[in-house]
C-alpha cells in the first residue's frame, strides 16, 4: 500500500508518519516530507567509504562516539528532521537526547560531533537548508562532500569542481576541491 505524502505536518506527525522498512527514505524540511532519492552508485560508495573511515579514526582515538545506521537530526524548535549520510554521535551525551531511546532522533549539537551530507540531486537542501540548521545547532563539524560537482558556482568555484566543504562552529567554511587537493 502506498502512503499518500501529506502537505504540511509538524514534526511529531512526520515521526510517527515515517513508514517502517521502506525502500523510500523521506526527511521533513520546514514542515514539508520530502522524498529523498536513493543512495546509489558512487553516492553510496563514497558514505560506505567516509563511515569505515571514520569508524577506524573513532575505534583508534578510543572516542566514546558511534556512527548508527538511521538518526533523524532535529533542529530545536523547528519541524525539520534530516537522516544524514553520516553521522558520529557521542554517547556520552545521549542521556540528555529525550526523544534517542524511543526515536533515534538527535537535536543536541553536542551530541553530534560530525555530521556529513553527500550531495545529489538536492544540492540545494544540502548548502542552504542543512548547512544552516547544522551551524545552528551548534554541531562542532559538518561536511559537505560534493563528489560530482552538482552544487552552485558560488558554493564549489567556476568552473565547478568536486568539493568538499568543511564547516564549523570555531572557524569559518574550508572548501577543498580537486585542483587544490593536487596542488
Amino acid at each position: 500500500m502506498t502512503q499518500a505524502l501529506p502537505k504540511l505536518v509538524n514534526f511529531e506527525e512526520f515521526v510517527e508518519w515515517l513508514p517502517e522498512n521502506s525502500a523510500v527514505r523521506y526527511e521533513l524540511h520546514n514542515r514539508n516530507i520530502v522524498e529523498m532519492a536513493q543512495r546509489a552508485g558512487k553516492h553510496a560508495e563514497i558514505t560506505g567509504f567516509l563511515t569505515i573511515e571514520i569508524a577506524v579514526e573513532i575505534k583508534n582515538l578510543g572516542r566514546p562516539y558511534g556512527i548508527p545506521n538511521q538518526a533523524i537530526v532535529r533542529p530545536p524548535e523547528k519541524d525539520s528532521g534530516y537522516f544524514p549520510d553520516v553521522l558520529v554521535l557521542n554517547r556520552a551525551n545521549l542521556v540528555n537526547e529525550t526523544l534517542w531511546q524511543k526515536q533515534s532522533v538527535l537535536s543536541l549539537g553536542a551530541s553530534i560531533p560530525l555530521v556529513i551530507e553527500v550531495v545529489s540531486t538536492n544540492w540545494r537542501d544540502d548548502y542552504y537548508l542543512k548547512y544552516a540548521d547544522y551551524e545552528e545547532m551548534g554541531i562542532p563539524e559538518y561536511w559537505i562532500v560534493d563528489y560530482a560537482a552538482l552544487g552552485g558556482r558560488n558554493f564549489i568555484g567556476n568552473p565547478k569542481q568536486p568539493t568538499i566543504s568543511v564547516g564549523n562552529t570555531t572557524s569559518p567554511k574550508i572548501c577543498y576541491n580537486k585542483t587544490q587537493a593536487q596542488g
